[in-house]
């Protein structure tokens, strides 16, 4: 019987570590890796494919700047603002493009 105790005392802090509280206190479960509040997919003019290359990707909120990546090139989707919640106002540029800025994303 003390050793069922003391292997369930054991194992309590790995259970708290993987959850979080939000605003008002409430238990969600969280994840081991971080997760990106945006993820942007750009195609260009009238095309039906999204493309990563040669297109800067910008996430602003206030004075919190950061340059979205987009990591595999088989899928061009530019992620940021990890863990990160914010107002944020999204602008796309492409040298030969206008450069596009979006309504604020509250997140």
């Amino acid at each position: 019987m003390m050793r069922k105790v003391l292997f369930l005392l054991l194992f309590i802090p790995l259970l708290l570590a993987n959850t979080c509280s939000d605003d008002d206190n409430h238990e969600i479960p969280c994840t081991a890796e971080a997760r990106a509040g945006l993820n942007v997919s750009v195609s260009l003019g009238s095309m039906n494919s999204i493309t990563s290359e040669g297109v800067t990707v910008i996430a602003n909120d206030g004075d919190y700047s950061e340059t979205l990546t987009a990591p595999i090139e088989s899928d061009p989707v530019f992620s940021g603002a990890y863990e990160r919640s914010g107002n944020y106002t999204i602008t796309v540029s492409k040298e030969g493009y206008h450069t596009y800025t979006s309504e604020t994303i509250a997140m």
